[in-house]
């Protein structure tokens, strides 16, 4: 009766390039508390997302869900679009 469930991350951050076919490139923010100045600092990561149908275009806020490794550097699928970017 003891079911497992996948524990998988998801994350949300902004699309800030297009990394060739169906891959694109999210740049995820977060607060950390500095621990001698305890002072909140912000800290930036990148990753490349599997994005199968291309929908997501730069400047979205997307969110992704952790997968196997689909590559050297791609271990996350496209969920959604959060937010769409501003078109110039």
């Amino acid at each position: 009766m003891s079911e497992k469930q996948a524990h998988t991350r998801v994350i949300q951050g902004k699309v800030i390039s297009q990394a060739g076919n169906k891959s694109i490139v999210i740049l995820v923010e977060r607060k950390v508390v500095h621990s001698k100045y305890r002072k909140i600092v912000k800290r930036f990561k990148k990753y490349t997302i599997h994005d199968e149908n291309q929908s997501a275009k730069i400047g979205d806020v997307v969110s992704a869900i952790e997968c196997k490794p689909i590559s050297k550097t791609k271990a996350f699928r496209f969920k959604e679009i959060i937010t769409a970017g501003v078109e110039l």
